[in-house]
């Protein structure tokens, strides 16, 4: 899907996401963060993006957690947090990865965000000239979560702020009604060390939309339980 050619938008104009949907575990609350509208203030202004591909990490029992049996150090510390919160971590010294904290307060459940779509021209050529990079393909942009996060200038510095409240450098509007979307899911990404949780099919994404970060040929069609 091409970015809409239209610049012009009013600020702060979106309705923030329905605190509901941060109160849910994370299984239920990543396949409903799909087409919602991920914001980002800059100094350049705001960048408006939807969110097309999600990984739900379940809480302490599930084994590709960073806070799989209940550890709690001070990188996980944002997991602890009440539904809402900012999860912000580096991998291999040098990408960030930005999740969306979800349940309550002390159930350590969180989303990753893998990969976000641009909403507008303007929008994909400010994350394009953060990424510093010639784009060839929509995934180029800002399919998977380093790129995202590079696009979006995300970093520690948002670690424990918070998506529901406007006032901040990030935060969640609503975007279209999951119940609208033509949503698959698949196993996760790069996490054997999960053992038997490695192959759960805990990813989801926006069928057909180029920004997603893998396509998996067995991808199968979300059903809600």
């Amino acid at each position: 899907m091409k970015p809409n050619s239209s610049g012009s938008r009013e600020a702060g104009a979106g309705t923030l996401l329905p605190p509901e949907i941060y109160a849910l575990p994370a299984l239920e609350a990543a396949p409903r963060l799909l087409g919602q509208h991920l914001v980002r203030r800059t100094e350049d202004g705001e960048i408006r993006c939807r969110i097309v591909e999600t990984e739900s990490y379940g809480g302490a029992e599930d084994k590709g957690s960073h806070a799989y049996g209940g550890r709690r150090t001070l990188r996980t510390e944002a997991m602890f947090s009440s539904g809402g919160a900012v999860y912000v971590y580096l991998i291999y010294g040098m990408y960030h990865c930005v999740n969306v904290v979800t349940a309550a307060e002390d159930e350590p459940h969180a989303v990753l965000i893998r990969a976000v779509e641009p909403l507008t021209a303007r929008d994909a050529e400010l994350m394009a000239r953060y990424r510093g990079i010639a784009v060839r393909k929509p995934a180029d942009l800002s399919g998977g979560p380093g790129k995202l996060c590079r696009a979006l200038r995300i970093d520690k510095s948002l670690n424990l702020s918070r998506f529901d409240l406007k006032e901040g450098a990030m935060w969640i509007e609503q975007g279209e009604p999951a119940e609208s979307l033509s949503i698959v899911q698949a196993p996760r990404i790069n996490i054997p060390y999960a053992e038997d949780y490695a192959d759960r099919p805990w990813r989801f994404y926006l069928q057909g939309n180029p920004y997603v970060s893998v396509i998996d040929p067995q991808a199968r069609p979300f059903a809600p339980d």
